[in-house]
C-alpha cells in the first residue's frame, strides 16, 4: 500500500518528532549533535521552513517548525536524516537505518496548543534527566549554537 501523502499547509505551525530506531541512541556526542543541527539549518533555509524550537534528545528529535511552502517539512527531514544518517553511520562504523521509519507531524492551529508545546519541547530534557533545570538546558544550546 502506498504511503498517505501528508498535510502541510502553508504557514501553519506543526510539531515534529523523530524517533531513533527501537528508541536506540542517535547523538553521541555534542559533534553528533552539531552535524544534525547544521543540516537542519541548511536544509531549513534552502526549503523555507522556519524553526522556531528544537531539542534534540538522546534518541529522539523534537521541532516545532512552520512551512513557508507546500510540502517542503519532508523534503526539509528527508535531506537532513538523509545527511545525519551518513554522517552517523560513517563515524560509528555501522550500517542501515537510523531512525523509526518516518518521522511524526501534527498541524498546531491554535495558540493554546503553541504555547503549550513550547513548553512541552523545551521540558522534555528536564523530565527525562538530561538537565536538572532548563537554564541548564539554554547553555548546552548556546554552547551548541556557537561553536
Amino acid at each position: 500500500m502506498a504511503r498517505l501523502v501528508r498535510v502541510s499547509p502553508v504557514d501553519i505551525p506543526q510539531h515534529i518528532i523523530q524517533r531513533g530506531n527501537n528508541r536506540q541512541v542517535c547523538f553521541g556526542n555534542e559533534i553528533d549533535m552539531k552535524a544534525y543541527l547544521h543540516w537542519l539549518k541548511l536544509f531549513s533555509k534552502k526549503y523555507q521552513v522556519s524553526i522556531h524550537v528544537w531539542i534534540l534528545m538522546t534518541n529522539h528529535v523534537h521541532l516545532l517548525c512552520t512551512p513557508q511552502k507546500e510540502g517542503t517539512i519532508s523534503r526539509m527531514m528527508q535531506s537532513v536524516g538523509r545527511m545525519y544518517v551518513r554522517y552517523y553511520n560513517r563515524n560509528y562504523r555501522r550500517s542501515g537505518t537510523l531512525w523509526e521509519g518516518r518521522f511524526k507531524s501534527s498541524l498546531v492551529q491554535n495558540e493554546l496548543y503553541l504555547f503549550e508545546l513550547y513548553r512541552y519541547i523545551e521540558l522534555n530534557p528536564v523530565r527525562s534527566g538530561m538537565v536538572e533545570e532548563p537554564r541548564a538546558l539554554l547553555l548546552v544550546i548556546n554552547n551548541l549554537q556557537h561553536r
